[in-house]
């Protein structure tokens, strides 16, 4: 008893000479948005080690871990106790080897661990959350090798948010190591406006969920489709905010967990053309060959993870129909031709006469003056240039993506 007083009465009395020095994030973790997966959006709280490792097993066999996916995320309800010093544990059930036992299987694979916690008293699913334990749960971490913080924002009655996300980050960077931190404040807050010198990305909605177009209401807070959340990083203008080393966060990916295979590959193309974080939420154990083909397809991953940083926009809205825009490092751009409709539709697109602009960068690739060569990214096929007129039909709920590189 003596000696867990000790200790609770050291950390007390550092953490406030640590707070003030307002210790900055780990820097150089997200120069491009992480790419990994996470445990909740199909396992919710049925989790245990070997899934864990069966997980991290399966992203090496897919290719997945050789396409850029790097982090394995353990999501909520892996908490036990605290022990006698306050020092959280793992559920001895779920995990009974212990954490760092994993994050070494995990490290030994090529990848990295991730794990979950909340800035209240308690976590979303019940289990202890930081609130007041913030430089014990950091140090925890760093002694079991974690690699990556998802803080969530249950149970935070009366606590400001930005000074709440802040503490965390000091007890991080006292820890002794590198963390990624994921700020999941689900926007309430508007963390964009705060959080690029707090952590390395930001939720900007609530929760996603596996359907194309539609909102769930569950009493106290609403879960999101697809097509809700990429309307929501436009119409609060969110795109002014994203750069390396700090990214906007429209939630894991649903990408194998969809309907229909045009559903993920158009999810897939959004999150790419939204340079958002890649973290898969599917069964990665059981997916089909489709699914690994779209969450491993290198060119449509490469315009996320593109140097320049850039998120994409809506150049042209109507009927259902999108057309999106992106600058890429070096000159290339992106586009993403959307059908949000259930039926197919024509697209027609007559380069030359398309003023195409980021109004953000002020670039524009200039179609009449300049040609570019134009790439489908999911049949993997040059398709032409930008002379003349690009015109295809688009299945309902699917996406067709390009990449334009200037040839002339």
């Amino acid at each position: 008893m003596y000696r867990a007083l000790v200790v609770l009465l050291a950390l007390t009395l550092a953490a406030p000479a640590r707070a003030q020095a307002n210790a900055p994030k780990a820097a150089g973790l997200a120069e491009t948005p992480p790419m990994g997966w996470n445990s909740w959006n199909t396992f919710g709280c049925d989790i245990d080690e070997a899934l864990i490792r069966e997980t991290a097993d399966a992203i090496v066999a897919s290719g997945m871990r050789d396409a850029g996916y790097t982090y394995v995320n353990i999501d909520d309800c892996w908490h036990g106790a605290r022990d006698a010093d306050g020092f959280i544990q793992p559920d001895p059930e779920r995990f009974p080897s212990g954490m760092k036992a994993l994050a070494d299987y995990v490290h030994g694979q090529g990848l990295k661990l991730g794990i979950y916690s909340d800035a209240g008293t308690a976590t979303c699913a019940g289990r202890p959350g930081s609130q007041g334990y913030e430089y014990q749960d950091a140090l925890q971490y760093a002694r079991w090798g974690i690699d990556y913080l998802k803080y969530d924002w249950c149970n935070t009655e009366g606590r400001d948010a930005p000074e709440a996300y802040r503490t965390m980050r000091n007890a991080l960077a006292a820890s002794g190591r590198d963390i990624f931190f994921s700020i999941c404040e689900w926007g309430d807050n508007d963390p964009w406006t705060w959080g690029k010198e707090i952590g390395h990305m930001w939720r900007t909605s609530g929760d996603i969920i596996n359907c194309w177009d539609c909102v769930v209401n569950h009493g106290n807070w609403n879960s999101w489709g697809v097509m809700r959340i990429v309307d929501m990083q436009v119409e609060r203008g969110l795109r002014v905010h994203a750069a390396p080393g700090h990214w906007n966060d429209p939630d894991m990916m649903e990408v194998g967990n969809l309907p229909t295979t045009h559903e993920d590959r158009a999810h897939f193309a959004m999150w790419a053309m939204l340079h958002a974080p890649l973290i898969a939420g599917n069964d990665v154990r059981t997916m089909t060959e489709a699914t690994r083909q779209i969450l491993t397809n290198e060119e449509v991953i490469a315009v996320d993870q593109d140097p320049l940083g850039v998120e994409g926009f809506p150049h042209w809205r109507a009927g259902g129909v999108e057309i999106w825009a992106k600058p890429l490092d070096g000159g290339d751009w992106a586009m993403a031709f959307l059908n949000r409709n259930d039926d197919p539709r024509d697209v027609s697109f007559t380069w030359a006469e398309e003023d195409v602009e980021d109004a953000f960068t002020g670039r524009r690739p200039h179609f009449d003056q300049h040609a570019y060569a134009v790439r489908d990214l999911f049949a993997r096929a040059d398709i032409g240039t930008t002379e003349g007129t690009f015109e295809r039909v688009v299945p309902g709920r699917d996406v067709v993506m390009v990449r334009l590189t200037r040839v002339d």
